[in-house]
């Protein structure tokens, strides 16, 4: 049993703050257990003694007749920690905390939050809240909450389980849900997360075997090793998980912060977490539950292959069009497919999609015959059917599902998806048979989109590899030699250069080095070099380097007068190459994410960079290179040579071990420009940020 089963599946419940009035929160949520078919034992808690809504009740927890499974608190917060000392001295060791008025309130609410952690920790007690809406579990008849969508609408039991942060917002994911007849297994509400968080709820649904599909909506997060953990059991119980993670953007992010007292985090780093894991990415409710619906009754397809057949050319176009944008392939028939389809539909046209136009009408053992042809000679994973209005008239049915049934049965491991307008009877009988039904075509691309990289993430999710900590770094210096040093001590390449601290030992030092050279101010105060005019580059002979050494110092010193000048450092000038940039934060959830991308002064105009976890392995890096739309660069661009990936994803492998081995002791790893060469690759500007007190 996981230890939480009892928390979510309680077989009996004690209401502590119960009230005959259903317009209390206390009343509303025993009213919720009483009449909506929860068989478990109910105990309210409610100091009068007397009898609540036709239920005997107990003044308090110790006058209890037995140790009930679970406790659901809605009582003032100033009342809440004696109520959780009182379960705990009963032995209710599950507990859900309904009351307000906490950290979320700031000031005093930070306090009593406090406590109830104290009395968490003390007493191994686990508690969802305080401030959260509770829990749901529909098969169980158990709805052991306050919302008030339950008085217009209960949602069905079904495959899909729900962990959300916000209450308000898991109400109305399953509200939605409901509404389009999408069955739930359980939904959790986490609230301000004193204990038990989204994370923990996942972990639980990936276990839980009612459960088959889990949404989950996110704000925040404290605990990343927990979220890692949590969806990677998800992605090896072969369970999609669909997330919505808000705080985006600043204004999301300082609001998400302000909502839960949780970091929100660098959002692309969320991202690369939630793919390494297994789990897809969504933007909206709407998508969310189209996904979660689609993998609650379809099989995930085998490939990203879509085969389209319509009876509207025009729609068959524009479901093309939503594939190639949206990452999908659309493999055009083979030849001797197209025959087939000639032969049983002359008029049918295009080879993918295929366009049986109007005159399909009901000869349904036409469209059987084309489907099972095109999903026997092409490599789809999934075909997808444009059958206008035809699901509103339930008579003239019985032919499709007959067909429909048939390609189900030929094809188990496909997806099959139909868009039409269509009655209710039509789409729950379709639902039976594992069609998903769409009326926008659109979303049911996204659908589509997200069951098959659902079934490539989970294939490749892991966790990063464990790594043990390195010797002590000598961080006493930051500047760009340090930092280079460092990195050469760690296996990568650099050039070779030497620090000078005057005019003539720069000209000195060109000289040995080859001409042109470049030179760069070199101090631990300024880390952004070029913001100062601190880098001069081609120069050609010693009068030059002589000149461009004082004119360096001159304007580091009148733009940083503060700043302490530990000298110039000459470096032979490198051009042959693609410049890249390497670099790891050490993100305060998540530790150190490596991040690959496009660089020099690029990076910051044009964003494209991607983040992984580290360390790296060889897969990983190279999977990381193909992230970046900048990639083709290294195939060679417009006759340009190919340069060394191997020796890119070498180096990706290096920082990112090297950063992983002294997360406790560096913040940040930059290496922009990171050159990368038809042979080889060299480092050629590096920062390394000592960790913060």
């Amino acid at each position: 049993m996981h230890p939480l089963e009892k928390l979510f599946r309680p077989r009996s419940v004690a209401v502590i703050g119960a009230s005959g009035d259903p317009g209390k929160l206390g009343g509303r949520t025993l009213f919720h257990l009483k009449e909506l078919g929860y068989r478990g034992r109910i105990f309210p808690i409610n100091t009068s003694g007397k009898e609540v809504q036709g239920l005997p009740s107990w003044r308090s927890i110790a006058d209890l007749p037995e140790v009930p499974d679970s406790a659901l608190v809605l009582l003032p917060a100033p009342a809440v920690a004696q109520a959780l000392e009182d379960c705990a001295a009963k032995g209710i060791l599950h507990v859900q905390v309904l009351s307000s008025g906490f950290a979320e309130e700031g000031g005093e609410g930070v306090v009593m939050q406090e406590r109830v952690v104290e009395i968490i920790r003390r007493t191994g007690m686990r508690i969802t809240g305080p401030n959260c809406l509770g829990s749901i579990s529909p098969p169980d008849g158990y709805f052991g909450t306050f919302s008030s969508l339950l008085a217009t609408a209960k949602p069905g039991p079904g495959k899909v389980g729900i962990a959300t942060q916000s209450g308000a917002y898991g109400s109305h994911i399953y509200a939605v849900a409901g509404f389009r007849g999408i069955g739930i297994s359980r939904a959790i509400a986490t609230g301000n997360e004193a204990d038990i968080d989204v994370a923990a709820a996942i972990d639980y649904l990936a276990e839980d075997p009612g459960t088959a599909v889990i949404c989950a909506s996110l704000e925040g997060c404290r605990d990343g090793d927990g979220l890692r953990r949590a969806l990677l059991k998800a992605a090896a119980a072969r369970k999609p998980v669909i997330i919505m993670k808000v705080g985006s953007t600043e204004v999301g992010a300082a609001a998400a912060a302000t909502h839960t007292g949780s970091l929100a985090g660098e959002d692309r780093i969320i991202d690369a977490v939630f793919r390494e894991c297994g789990a897809w990415r969504v933007s909206s409710i709407e998508e969310l539950l189209d996904v979660a619906q689609l993998c609650a009754i379809a099989p995930l397809p085998p490939s990203s292959g879509v085969g389209i057949l319509s009876v509207s050319g025009g729609i068959g176009v524009l479901m093309a069009d939503a594939c190639i944008e949206a990452g999908l392939d659309v493999p055009p028939m083979p030849p001797e497919v197209l025959a087939q389809i000639r032969e049983i539909q002359p008029v049918a046209g295009g080879r993918n999609p295929v366009d049986t136009t109007a005159q399909l009408g009901g000869r349904m053992h036409v469209f059987e015959d084309i489907s099972q042809a095109m999903m026997q000679g092409a490599q789809l994973g999934a075909i997808i059917f444009y059958l206008a209005h035809i699901g509103r008239n339930v008579a003239r049915f019985p032919p499709l599902e007959e067909a429909l049934t048939a390609l189900r049965r030929s094809f188990p491991d496909r997806l099959v998806v139909a868009v039409m307008t269509s009655v209710e009877e039509v789409r729950q009988r379709l639902n039976v048979l594992g069609v998903p039904v769409f009326e926008d075509p659109t979303r049911a691309v996204r659908a589509i989109l997200g069951a098959a990289r659902i079934r490539v993430l989970q294939a490749a999710a892991a966790a990063p590899p464990a790594i043990g900590p390195g010797p002590p770094l000598d961080l006493s210096a930051t500047n760009e030699a340090a930092a280079k040093a460092l990195l050469a001590g760690a296996g990568l390449s650099v050039l070779p250069e030497r620090v000078c601290l005057t005019a003539a030992e720069a000209a000195e030092a060109a000289t040995a080095l080859g001409f042109p050279v470049a030179l760069k101010i070199l101090s631990d105060d300024i880390p952004h070099k070029t913001e100062v005019g601190g880098v001069m580059l081609n120069l050609a002979d010693v009068t030059a380097v002589a000149q461009g050494f004082d004119e360096i110092m001159r304007r580091a010193r009148a733009a940083k007068p503060a700043a302490r000048l530990d000298g110039v450092l000459v470096a032979p000038m490198v051009t042959d190459g693609v410049e890249t940039i390497i670099g790891v934060q050490r993100d305060p959830v998540f530790g150190p994410m490596v991040m690959f991308g496009l660089g020099g002064v690029s990076v910051e105009l044009f964003g494209d960079v991607a983040f992984a976890s580290a360390p790296l392995t060889p897969e990983r890096a190279d999977a990381l290179i193909n992230s970046v739309h900048s990639a083709r660069l290294l195939a060679g661009w417009r006759g340009g040579p190919a340069l060394d990936r191997e020796a890119l994803v070498e180096a990706l492998c290096r920082v990112s071990k090297f950063a992983a081995r002294h997360r406790d002791a560096i913040d940040v790893v930059e290496i922009n420009p990171f050159l990368v060469r038809a042979r080889g690759a060299v480092v050629l500007d590096a920062l390394i940020a000592p960790r913060r007190a």
